[in-house]
């Protein structure tokens, strides 16, 4: 049965952006609401342009009960076409996957998406004509190969005017005095130079411009192997033990080749592992962490448990979710990763050693471990302009290849894999551990995944500072001539409105107090600026997973061997590195200072708002982390304004740093997702005919068992 709503009677048309165009639209097209099996929903028009496709209804046209939380570029019911994963379409009652040329068109159309979105589209009351030309058209511009050149990021930068404000505090490392900016920020300008051997792309295409390198190494050097076997600096910690990577050579080559190549590494070595420099420790990420294989692999089956098409499949994979999380592999990885991060970490910090990173680019994991390295070590890093700098530095012009590992080309499948994904679900587990160490949200890190796929913005869309630079200069659609202004992520503005802005900001951010002038020149001898290791003995706070108190004991014996993986893994890690954790843990924590992961067995959580967010059966309204944190700025507010008064009351200037708290209206009725699912409706549980269900509707209220997790256990071993 369909529970039809009147098709809409005046016309409504989608918004476009600059350089967008409308190639094909269909009429009476049947949204269906994804929360109940009921098969509610919404008429519209389903338009496909050269950016997204867009679903209009009546709602589209008004603007009455805005979100409080709007991005101006993606509307609720759009969905870039970079954005768009897999397409099905529904052929009596079968799912069919759609791609190139199609015979026959389904009278129900599924999309899934990167963000993980699902809409659900019935095609039967269109006209057939329509349906050929939408289905065919959004199945043609998202799934078939493309060049470059035909993305939007193209149009939309010679269409538009280029008005957005120079205030953007992120360095974008594309200058030769950024990077000596940096090397001094750093205190690495004694040991470490930036050169320009680049200039022209002459040693390498996929080096950029500038980079920096030991004193020691010459000129010759870098141009002899196009860049292969360079130690290249990516930090200095405040002992003056740096972190480096190196993109190795091919491993199949001819004996004589790879003779000299061991010969041309043997001297490097040598070179920076003498006086002034540290000892050396190499640190091959191909053979110690998991294949970008692997981590594709992972990923595919860990979004499969987000990607839900009706309530009907939530429920029936709910009694099962934890064993079906285990399976993939997902957080599994996340916690090799960061257990990876911490042995750098204890290198640099505890042993004074240099590190070197190896792999064979230089420009996948290499990239992760010496970010997550420095966000780890550096406090500067935990601020947002500090967090875009280091994405800019060690990503976007240290040449990770965003448009291969997010195929945004359709060229390649075997050259996908979600890295920078890996790196923003590490991040995110070191905010939720230590809110208050940074300056920005989990909300700011999930619109930043979401970011990967709105091609307005270059920071996302090319392999190389060289590829950029390449394509840079093309002709405007008003027929001068001139290079493309690209836009890039880090203006914000661009997508969201002051209000919405306030969300990406950590009210609660501890900001570094700046230390008296007679204690600067202590603070600097005894380099106590990264690590927190206090005389005191603390007790360490209770920590709690997705179980309940009552349970935790039965659960550790379950699950003991999952939970103590850190310490009694195949890959048992020194006892250097053991005490180095449990030492650091054990003490108060310096916001500013040294900032360790805790990795043991569930410490490692799903990032629920990235993942869970457009599912209401996982909501919990008036609850959550949003509860805490309402009432929390609730509080803020009420300081501010008694600050405010006793400001005025002695005739004193406001303060001029007090942040902007955003008002989270009726705090009691918000999903625990909020922002992005701030008020949505609830969802009811059908009746599942599964002998599961059956055997639990007998009880009054499956949250109200006190044996609930004896049901699981079975999945969980």
């Amino acid at each position: 049965e369909i529970h039809v709503k009147e098709p809409i009677e005046k016309e409504v048309n989608p918004r476009l952006l600059p350089g967008e165009l409308l190639l094909c639209e269909a009429s009476t097209v049947y949204k269906y609401m994804q929360e109940d099996g009921l098969n509610r929903g919404t008429y519209g028009k389903l338009v496909c342009t050269n950016f997204k496709i867009s679903f209009l209804d009546d709602d589209s046209a008004s603007d009455d009960n805005e979100p409080q939380f709007k991005n101006k570029i993606v509307g609720e019911n759009d969905v870039t076409l970079q954005c768009i994963d897999q397409i099905y379409g529904v052929y009596d009652e079968k799912k069919k996957l759609l791609t190139g040329q199609l015979r026959k068109y389904p009278e129900k159309l599924i999309i899934y998406c990167k963000d993980l979105r699902v809409f659900s589209f019935c095609l039967r009351y269109t006209k057939e004509e329509e349906v050929k030309r939408i289905v065919s058209g959004i199945v043609h511009h998202s799934q078939t190969p493309k060049l470059l050149k035909r993305l939007f990021l193209f149009s939309y930068a010679s269409a538009a005017p280029n008005n957005t404000d120079g205030r953007n505090q992120t360095v974008m490392f594309e200058t030769l005095e950024d990077w000596r900016d940096e090397l001094e920020r750093t205190k690495g300008n004694v040991k470490y130079k930036a050169v320009t051997t680049n200039e022209g792309y002459r040693v390498s295409e996929k080096l950029p411009l500038y980079f920096v390198v030991p004193i020691c190494i010459s000129e010759e050097s870098i141009l002899k192997y196009e860049g292969r076997g360079i130690p290249i600096w990516c930090w200095s910690c405040h002992n003056g033990a740096a972190l480096l990577k190196m993109s190795a050579f091919p491993k199949e080559q001819d004996d004589s080749t790879s003779q000299m190549q061991k010969a041309f590494l043997d001297g490097i070595y040598k070179t920076i592992s003498k006086p002034p420099y540290e000892l050396l420790k190499m640190d091959d990420l191909s053979s110690s962490l998991p294949s970008l294989q692997d981590i594709q692999t992972a990923y595919t089956r860990f979004k499969q448990l987000f990607l839900i098409d009706n309530s009907t499949d939530f429920w029936a994979t709910d009694v099962k979710w934890f064993s079906l999380l285990e399976s993939t592999n997902w957080l599994e990885i996340i916690r090799r990763v960061l257990k990876k991060a911490i042995e750098v970490v204890e290198c640099l910090e505890i042993q004074h050693t240099n590190v070197l990173l190896i792999e064979e680019s230089a420009t996948d994991l290499c990239c992760v471990i010496s970010s997550l390295v420095q966000v780890m070590m550096d406090s500067y890093s935990r601020t947002k302009s500090g967090f875009q700098s280091l994405i800019q530095k060690e990503w976007v012009i240290g040449g990770h290849g965003f448009l291969d590992r997010c195929n945004h080309l359709h060229k390649s499948e075997k050259e996908e894999a979600p890295v920078f994904l890996l790196l923003l679900n590490c991040v995110w587990q070191l905010v939720q551990q230590y809110p208050p160490a940074f300056e920005f949200t989990e909300t700011y890190l999930t619109v930043l995944s979401d970011s990967l796929y709105v091609p307005i913005f270059s920071t996302f869309f090319f392999n190389s500072q060289h590829q950029r630079d390449t394509n840079k200069s093309g002709e405007s659609l008003k027929t001068q001539s001139g290079p493309f202004r690209f836009l890039t992520v880090w203006d914000w503005s661009v997508q969201f409105d002051p209000k919405a802005l306030a969300f990406l900001n950590n009210p609660l951010y501890a900001e570094k107090p700046k230390p008296d002038r007679s204690q600067r020149k202590t603070a600097r001898f005894k380099h106590q600026r990264q690590l927190s290791l206090p005389l005191t003995q603390a007790k360490p706070p209770t920590k709690r997973g997705f179980f309940r108190e009552e349970t935790d004991h039965l659960i550790k014996n379950i699950l003991g061997k999952r939970i103590g993986k850190f310490i009694n893994s195949s890959e048992e890690p020194p006892n250097s590195l053991r005490e180095f954790y449990d030492s650091w843990h054990s003490k108060p924590v310096d916001y500013h200072g040294l900032l360790l992961p805790r990795i043991d067995g569930p410490e490692i959580k799903v990032w629920a708002q990235r993942y869970l967010r457009w599912i209401p059966e996982a909501q919990l309204h008036g609850g959550g982390t949003i509860a805490t944190a309402a009432k929390i700025l609730d509080l803020m507010e009420e300081v501010q304004s008694l600050q405010v008064k006793m400001d005025a009351e002695h005739s004193q200037a406001v303060s001029g740093g007090i942040h902007s708290v955003p008002m989270l209206r009726n705090s009691a009725r918000l999903s625990s997702l909020f922002p992005f699912a701030s008020l949505q409706r609830q969802s009811v549980k059908p009746a599942l005919p599964t002998s599961t269900w059956k055997d639990l509707e007998d009880e009054d209220d499956l949250v109200k068992r006190d044996d609930e997790f004896v049901d699981l256990s079975g999945d969980m071993l």
